[in-house]
């Protein structure tokens, strides 16, 4: 009886490791995805000025900067970071804006007065610090997605992930847009 009672215990110990282990395992890619959001508000936050900016310069553009502002209020909606789906297409939208983001700037190349006025400079350079930023919090979200991902999916942690209601979580991948190589003369027409 005693060693049934110790295999029992043992189990139920073991079990609960585990359940906090997964528990631990989804706040830290909920913290990982709120420091994304930090940074994705940082970077939504100076694309007004930097559109500002270029409207100076660019009227012949109005189509890409119309697109990029559409993109921003898209990325800029509040969405539900416990639904899979929810958080992947808040993901899709930012990276979409960071594509347009990036055409804008292969744009301003091709502007010698924009590009070498000084409060573009600075709207540049803050704006690729911030995109440096976003790079490193996707990395270490998908860590955390990576060690959630994988104790929800391997045996016991996927009995126990489905009692409780936790679920896998998308990793944050660029779109086929900006997998793609780029062609600078496709922008500089």
């Amino acid at each position: 009886m005693e060693i049934f009672l110790s295999i029992i215990g043992i189990l139920v110990v073991v079990s609960y490791l585990w359940y906090a282990g997964i528990i631990g395992k989804r706040n830290k890619s909920q913290e990982a995805l709120s420091g994304i959001d930090v940074q994705l508000k940082k970077r939504s936050n100076l694309i007004p000025n930097i559109l500002k900016i270029a409207q100076k310069f660019l009227q012949h553009e109005k189509s890409l900067l119309t697109e990029i502002t559409e993109l921003r209020e898209q990325a800029d909606k509040g969405y539900d970071k416990a639904n899979k789906n929810s958080v992947q297409q808040h993901l899709q939208v930012s990276e979409l804006l960071a594509g347009k983001m990036g055409q804008l700037m292969v744009r301003v190349e091709a502007y010698p007065d924009l590009k070498s006025d000084q409060t573009m400079v600075q709207a540049m350079q803050t704006y690729n610090e911030v995109e440096a930023q976003i790079a490193a919090a996707r990395r270490f979200y998908n860590s955390a997605v990576t060690a959630l991902n994988n104790s929800v999916q391997i045996f016991p942690g996927n009995i126990i992930a489905n009692m409780v209601g936790i679920s896998e979580m998308p990793f944050y991948e660029t779109d086929d847009a900006a997998r793609a190589p780029v062609n600078a003369d496709d922008f500089l027409k």
